[in-house]
């Protein structure tokens, strides 16, 4: 599932980024960025964080809880409690 960044005029000057899935749907949009060359090191950093960053549940009742998911990707999902159960992202996974 490729997606991809595009960089776009902020309503209030500067640059936002936004995230889309590889349907063009829209995953996320960024803070306002004072300059291009600021919002393409926000994309740099996303990449980051998202390729390595933990999944912490800060909603009602998450707690703070870390969610790892399982390590079997053709049958993984993370589970934040025993009653809710969310698909893993499977590298190289192609959606129907």
């Amino acid at each position: 599932m490729a997606g991809h960044f595009e960089l776009i005029d902020a309503p209030d000057g500067g640059f936002r980024v936004r995230l889309l899935d590889g349907a063009g749907r829209l995953v996320a949009v960024s803070v306002t960025y004072p300059s291009k060359q600021a919002a393409v090191a926000g994309i740099s950093l996303t990449r980051e964080i998202a390729g390595t960053g933990l999944i912490r549940d800060m909603s009602r009742g998450g707690h703070g809880e870390v969610i790892i998911p399982k390590s079997r990707p053709a049958q993984a999902t993370a589970r934040i409690h025993s009653h809710t159960r969310f698909p893993a992202v499977v590298r190289g996974a192609h959606s129907l």
